[in-house]
């Protein structure tokens, strides 16, 4: 398994799609997740495609804050800690989970996923994952690849500002430079 890993990392550190380099290009989906507003945008090709309303975490440090990459896509999770099944009203994880690499994690621990308690969204409740409503978090799940980059901040900036600095958004000048 180790081997298999090594081979990964090795093979992506040196394809020009590795995520972990530099910032994403315009074109490139990026999530920003705002922790200050508990909303989620999407951008795609240069601009701010969507705005969801998210839940995150409870504390300040449970939802981790920095720059990381959906690892895997699941539809119907199963909620392995208190064994229930994927699809099951019980669930708490919804209909879809986007797992992203947080805290060396590999995607299992923190996730952008559905809710079966819609009435969290807007707030400050999960245990470190981002909640969706449902319809919202399938509709995400369609429109992004694994290996999205998902980027959660704390921040009174709007979304269209954090995505220039991270590279998604180009600025009006440049856009117009290219003509």
């Amino acid at each position: 398994m180790r081997a298999l890993l090594l081979a990964f990392t090795c093979v992506s550190i040196l394809s020009p799609l590795w995520p972990f380099g530099e910032n994403p290009m315009p074109g490139r989906p990026l999530i920003i997740v705002n922790k200050t507003t508990n909303q989620l945008a999407l951008v795609d090709n240069g601009a701010v495609v969507k705005i969801y309303p998210v839940a995150t975490g409870k504390t300040a440090e449970s939802t981790p804050e920095g720059l990381f990459m959906t690892l895997f896509k699941t539809k119907y999770p199963s909620y392995t800690k208190k064994g229930i099944a994927g699809g099951d009203e019980d669930n708490p994880l919804g209909s879809r989970w986007i797992g992203f690499n947080a805290k060396d994690t590999q995607g299992r621990t923190y996730g952008i996923h559905g809710t079966n308690r819609p009435e969290s969204i807007g707030r400050s409740v999960s245990a470190g994952c981002i909640r969706m409503q449902n319809k919202d978090v399938e509709e995400l799940y369609e429109q992004i690849p694994v290996g999205t980059k998902v980027h959660i901040v704390t921040d009174g900036k709007s979304f269209e500002e954090i995505g220039r600095e991270d590279g998604a958004i180009l600025s009006p000048r440049r856009q117009n430079s290219s003509l």
